[in-house]
């Protein structure tokens, strides 16, 4: 019998052996800073940190639902045959995603400067009144990601072969029953995967609405920073939080991705845990290969 021996990579230890070094390097380095470590579990459930935190995810979720419903909407003005509808959401595309949202969440904070009363009518108050900071960070937030989303759900929409629409218009389906029920859930499967990442970069970006001094994570970081002098400590803090957060998320946007993907794949790619079992029995294969 053909005895066969693995070809053996002598570069890929070598690599591996360079990589542990260089984070062996990085620990040892932050181990030897001024950084007060007993500090980071201390404040990791603080009060005011676990507050932060569900500020962060309630603002996160709020703004992505509000642009999820934008980006559906403006995506469909965009296809569609009227110059008007089609002309406005492409500006409003346009605008919010060729302007910083930072500046977005500033312009709305201090919108009182323009219009010191909104008036509607029906309603009157003072703008300062109104425009809170969570009402700030939500339109800041949210009308930015409509924008990205609108994008996204066009590309969708326009991954859908023709032929759909055309036959279920043959079956005699209106248009916004045809984009209901026929086009969108076919859509699912392409606007699905890039909406997971829009939604974990939202995690991250909510951090930007300190500026209107909404209490998120970042801001409760800081405010405790302010008064124990631990500026780094918090920081670690809050980075830890953010990893928590878009990890805990990543899992539930892999599996969501394979669930869209069940009609357009025959075999589904493997889970995590799938692939690490393959691996430890290709190494142990190989062990006895060699052996």
């Amino acid at each position: 019998m053909i005895r066969a021996i693995p070809v053996r990579h002598y570069g890929r230890w070598i690599s591996a052996v360079v990589v542990i070094a260089l984070v062996v390097a990085l620990v040892y380095a932050f181990s030897q800073g001024n950084v007060r470590w007993a500090t980071v579990p201390e404040k990791l459930f603080d009060p005011s940190i676990i507050k932060g935190l569900f500020n962060t995810i309630w603002i996160s979720v709020a703004s992505m639902a509000l642009g999820l419903v934008l980006g559906v909407v403006f995506a469909v003005m965009r296809l569609s045959k009227n110059p008007v509808t089609s002309t406005i959401a492409w500006f409003y595309i346009w605008f919010f995603r060729g302007t910083p949202v930072y500046v977005q969440l500033l312009i709305w904070f201090n919108l009182a400067l323009i219009f010191p009363i909104l008036n509607l009518g029906f309603y009157k108050d003072e703008m300062t009144q109104v425009m809170t900071p969570f009402l700030a960070a939500l339109l800041g937030l949210g009308l930015n990601e409509g924008a990205y989303m609108a994008e996204i759900v066009r590309a969708g929409i326009q991954s859908v072969d023709e032929g759909q629409t055309e036959a279920a218009h043959a079956l005699g389906m209106k248009q916004t029953k045809t984009m209901r029920r026929i086009i969108l859930p076919q859509a699912m499967r392409v606007i699905v995967p890039p909406t997971g990442n829009e939604f974990i970069n939202m995690l991250k970006t909510s951090s930007l609405v300190v500026a209107v001094q909404y209490p998120e994570l970042l801001r409760a970081a800081q405010d405790i920073a302010s008064t124990s002098f631990a500026v780094m400590e918090m920081f670690f803090v809050a980075s830890i939080w953010y990893l928590v957060l878009t990890s805990v998320f990543s899992v539930g946007q892999y599996y969501l991705e394979r669930h869209y993907a069940r009609g357009s794949l025959r075999t589904l790619p493997p889970t995590p845990l799938q692939k690490i079992k393959a691996n430890l029995s290709r190494f142990s294969t190989r062990d006895k290969a060699v052996a």
